[in-house]
């Protein structure tokens, strides 16, 4: 039988992200999304300029780049500050609650980064199980 975990220490919060109009939903999504984690993990190691962070989040565009930054800035989890140089000079870095998320994001990232050998093995037994269905279909 499997449990759920106990949510004693939360059900006095006033936010439930899995209540449909809940705003933490937003902010789950954008720290989750695939730009927001790599984003966000990416700027553990420290501030980063904008060109520096896209070269780091490999693959990211400009344009989803910029969202993402511009949501988690919002969310308050990331702090833009812009040098008054010519030209301008933009670096991005963590705040206090951003940290703390990315600390998280990253525990997740080391465990996936970990267990890849048998998430490939599982891939392949599914494919396999698959096919086989396939050829009998």
């Amino acid at each position: 039988m499997t449990t759920t975990p106990e949510r004693t220490d939360q059900r006095d919060l006033p936010y439930n992200v899995f209540a449909k109009a809940c705003p933490s939903r937003g902010t789950l999504e954008h720290v989750t999304g695939r730009w927001g984690s790599l984003t966000l993990g990416a700027l553990y190691e420290g501030s980063l300029r904008f060109n520096e962070l896209r070269r780091r989040v490999d693959g990211v565009s400009e344009k989803m780049l910029s969202q993402t930054l511009h949501a988690l800035e919002r969310d308050g989890l990331v702090h833009r500050e812009a040098q008054p140089t010519n030209p301008p000079r933009v670096d991005y870095e963590l705040t206090p609650l951003g940290r703390e998320v990315a600390e998280r994001l990253l525990a997740l990232i080391h465990f996936v980064e970990g267990s890849m050998d048998e998430v490939l093995a599982a891939r392949e037994r599914y494919d396999a199980r698959r096919a086989a269905r396939q050829i009998k279909g």
